[in-house]
């Protein structure tokens, strides 16, 4: 017995780090656009419009795929589903890269309407099928780690493998921000591209010509110092998920049985009295997901926790560079420490849930919300704040908003017991990412015509309401367990 419980820790931190690995790099092949972005702006003149209309579809067809892939994933191999994903990942973000290249064959000229329209949508196709891709990641990761963790201790560690989403993001915004000004072509001496890129700045960014002419100048070179470098965000995290797909494929394990190590204690609730009869299978997952009130509220909230999520995450490079006069770097950096405090916040949510709130997940996102709502109303009604002071109190969002982002996805497992954990958590991903989308256009069109003070507001707008639903379910159990063996046996009874 002692044996048996030594090496189901072994193989429980094993699966918990792996899969962490490798979920990281999803995000390193997601996360890469927003740092691309400014880049893209300078080059060939795309609006935050442009861009919003581009994350807001990709996200769509994100949160679609987690929901489609959360029915398949729970009859196939988890860790074979999620290799497939990042090797189209991989191809998708060698597809972006050569966009510019593509766009010219296309069209046959290199600058003009023509061009950029087309590189627009060959941007938009490919985020697409990338996002896509992307939903590969996720739902095996829902289905497996319930195999190995109980529900008592499960907000802890699944909150310690949710880092994995800020490990990725940093990953991203580091590596690509280095990118961003350490290669390219340095065309800042060819006058032509020079001009091209003051224009295109000029056009895009609100207020640029109240800046002065110092400060004007050195932005524009800058990014005609490193012409061209957006591409290489593109291929270098492209080959290192190649890499995490052959690790997946190499190191993770589905489930303890597959390595002769018993269920775990506490989470049977006689399944096995379901198969082979007509309609069990379908009868369950709608009973602990679709007919689950709790199940639904959390989706609903997640909806109004990716907008502070992906608002910052998407946006924030973009918002530093054009409103905070941060140069690209120096923005990489701040979204950086954003995702470092957003591990630290992660970590202590899950903590705080388990031994304060006793596995009572959707209290703490309550709270964490309430401060998320200080911290992004402190930093967007006080614009005049030094550079370092902003980092700062956009960490402590990120600290704040992180939590119930976790905790959600923990949440949904718990009532939905794992034998339908990746189904409800797709249900949940996809009412995030519709949060994500109508973050991704309302942020693009605030900003153009209203200026990015306004974008922080309706953040703290959209994270009061998600913190009223969260009290709302103060009172919701732990988790669905005794619901599912009530329904097991009331099926049974019924044949």
């Amino acid at each position: 017995m002692g044996k048996n419980r030594y090496n189901f820790k072994a193989w429980q931190w094993h699966t918990i780090v792996v899969s962490m690995i490798v979920y990281s790099i999803y995000y390193f092949v997601r996360k890469n656009f927003s740092i691309a972005m400014p880049g893209l702006t300078a080059e060939y003149g795309i609006s935050n419009t442009s861009f919003g209309v581009v994350i807001a579809i990709g996200a769509l067809i994100y949160g679609l795929s987690r929901f489609i892939n959360g029915f398949f994933v729970e009859k196939i191999s988890t860790k074979l589903f999620m290799a497939l994903g990042l090797v189209l990942c991989a191809a998708a973000n060698f597809c972006f890269g050569f966009g510019a290249d593509l766009s010219y064959l296309i069209t046959g000229v290199h600058e003009g309407p023509q061009f950029v329209n087309m590189l627009i949508l060959v941007m938009g196709v490919t985020i697409v099928l990338n996002q896509y891709f992307q939903g590969f990641g996720y739902p095996p990761c829902a289905r497996m780690l319930p195999q190995w963790i109980a529900p008592g201790e499960l907000s802890t560690k699944m909150s310690i493998w949710n880092t994995s989403h800020s490990i990725g993001s940093f990953l991203a915004v580091v590596v690509c921000g280095l990118i961003m000004t350490n290669m390219g072509s340095d065309m800042s001496g060819n006058s032509s591209i020079v001009s091209s890129i003051a224009a295109n700045l000029s056009a895009s960014i609100k207020g640029w010509d109240g800046l002065g002419e110092a400060d004007r100048t050195a932005r524009v070179l800058s990014y005609a110092s490193h012409y061209g470098a957006w591409r290489w965000c593109f291929f270098v995290p492209a080959v290192v998920a190649l890499g995490a797909a052959a690790l997946c494929i190499l190191a993770l394990k589905d489930t303890p049985q597959s390595v002769g190590l018993p269920e775990l204690e506490g989470t049977h609730i006689g399944k096995e009295a379901l198969e082979g009869k007509k309609g069990a299978q379908k009868a369950f997952f709608k009973e602990m997901v679709f007919r689950n009130k709790w199940v639904w509220m959390l989706s609903i909230a997640n909806v109004f926790v990716y907008v502070l999520r992906m608002g910052v995450l998407d946006w924030g490079p973009k918002f530093l560079t054009e409103d905070r006069g941060m140069d690209i770097n120096s923005a990489a950096w701040s979204v950086a420490v954003f995702e470092l405090t957003a591990i630290v916040g992660t970590i202590f949510a899950g903590w705080a849930s388990d031994r304060i709130f006793k596995g009572l997940s959707h209290r703490m996102c309550f709270f964490s919300m309430v401060g998320a709502c200080i911290f992004l109303g402190l930093f967007a009604l006080v614009p005049g704040l030094p550079p370092v002071v902003s980092t700062l109190v956009l960490a402590l969002a990120g600290f704040c908003i992180y939590g119930p982002q976790a905790l959600i996805g923990i949440g949904a497992a718990n009532q939905a017991t794992k034998e339908a954990s990746a189904t409800a958590n797709g249900l949940t991903g996809i009412c995030g990412y519709a949060g994500s989308a109508l973050c991704a256009i309302g942020v693009g069109l605030i900003a153009d015509n209203f200026g990015w003070n306004w974008v922080f507001i309706t953040f703290v707008c959209a994270g009061l309401v998600g913190a009223v639903i969260f009290l709302s379910m103060w009172k919701a159990p732990r988790d669905g367990y005794a619901r599912a063996q009530k329904f097991t046996a009331g099926f049974e009874k019924k044949q």
